[in-house]
């Protein structure tokens, strides 16, 4: 399984998703099987077009997987961390969503107002 990991604000697009999902599979020259966000993002309707629109399931991951996830993450980000208590979020959903033997295919990388990163199991 190869999980694109998102996080993002609440005024993110579902094409802006769409694109970084495309740009991070790209760079890590994959493709995602499964997409994967916080609980608090995965119900809003730009995730959930965004998910339609690449033809992936998305998995919800609660607060409690990200924190766990949180020592194998590789990124850091103040903002993040002061907005929803959580150094990394993108890392920690792919990892989170692969699960506990998984590993970083492609740490966090950025737009306007998301972050995706890329996990796949070990």
């Amino acid at each position: 399984m190869i999980v694109a990991g998102l996080g993002c604000r609440t005024e993110c697009a579902a094409e802006e998703i769409v694109a970084l999902v495309r740009e991070a599979e790209a760079r890590a020259h994959c493709q995602a099987t499964a997409l994967a966000a916080p609980a608090t993002r995965a119900r809003a309707p730009s995730m959930r077009r965004a998910a339609d629109e690449l033809r992936l399931a998305l998995l919800s991951v609660d607060h409690a997987a990200l924190e766990q996830a949180q020592p194998r993450c590789v990124t850091r980000s103040d903002v993040a961390l002061r907005a929803v208590g959580l150094a990394s979020v993108a890392e920690a959903a792919a990892l989170a969503a692969a699960g506990p033997t998984s590993r970083l295919r492609l740490p966090r990388i950025s737009s306007a107002h998301a972050t995706c990163a890329i996990a796949e199991i070990a």
